[in-house]
């Protein structure tokens, strides 16, 4: 098991027990408690835990994730103004991952008066908006296989994430469900975290699609340390927030919509 793979699942356990053991870990994962100890280390590092004899325990209260169709009602107005700004950073003739989330679906009907692109996408919802009748037309669309859930209308698992290493992409675009200074981009399941892991590390550039309600919240799995994205586009309230401001000192650029 790689390094990324066991951090992400002991940050899913600490999430569901709050404190765990270095023995539970090393259980859990079948690997040795000195592997262990060093994936504390580094978690610890990256602010995603505070270690304790004996193991470690959770910084934060993690956030849920509401459902999928509450959040596509909710700040409605905020993701249509951060979509159609995300849209003047990508250029024909790219290649651009996108997750999937109510912020990614409009900002792939912002898409659709664009031509020229490949999108590789785990969202049904995305790939059928870019070929559905009306759209440009002249987008190359990948819906990536895997195991289909339809609460969000989107694929996930490890065939997911392996199509994904056969690709390269100019952009990641991706909407996490909490982004803040030291925990960077979080997610609040295992397999949406995986997902959105790989396309970080498959893209030539990270850029986060996150309205004002997401900016120095935490949620349960980190998969993009702050430093490592290139773009933030947010919503113009996340200005007035006191957590933007280190964001502003660790992300290459800030877009407020």
């Amino acid at each position: 098991m790689l390094q990324e793979e066991r951090l992400l699942r002991i940050e899913s356990l600490l999430a569901t027990v709050v404190r765990v053991s270095t023995e539970r870990i090393a259980q859990e994962l079948d690997i040795s408690r000195e592997t262990a100890r060093r994936d504390i280390l580094t978690l610890e590092a990256r602010g995603a835990l505070r270690r304790v004899h004996g193991g470690a325990v959770a910084l934060k209260p993690v956030v849920p994730e509401a459902p999928y169709a509450e959040r596509q009602r909710l700040r409605a107005r905020e993701k249509r103004a951060i979509a159609k700004a995300a849209l003047r950073l990508v250029q024909p003739g790219q290649t651009l991952f996108m997750d999937a989330g109510s912020t990614m679906s409009c900002f792939a009907e912002e898409l659709r008066s664009m031509a020229g692109l490949t999108v590789i996408t785990n969202s049904i919802a995305i790939a059928l908006a870019l070929a559905a009748p009306g759209s440009s037309g002249g987008h190359r669309v990948v819906l990536l296989g895997g195991t289909p859930r339809a609460d969000v209308q989107a694929t996930f698992g490890e065939a997911t994430v392996g199509e994904i290493h056969r690709h390269r992409a100019d952009f990641a675009l991706l909407s996490p469900v909490g982004l803040d200074a030291q925990q960077g981009a979080s997610s609040y399941e295992h397999h949406e975290a995986a997902v959105a892991q790989a396309m970080v590390r498959q893209a030539d550039h990270v850029v986060l699609l996150a309205d004002h309600g997401k900016i120095g919240m935490a949620s349960r799995i980190s998969y993009c340390a702050a430093q490592e994205v290139d773009a933030l586009v947010t919503d113009r309230h996340a200005a007035s927030q006191a957590a933007l401001a280190p964001l502003r000192r660790v992300v290459g650029r800030v877009v407020i919509a």
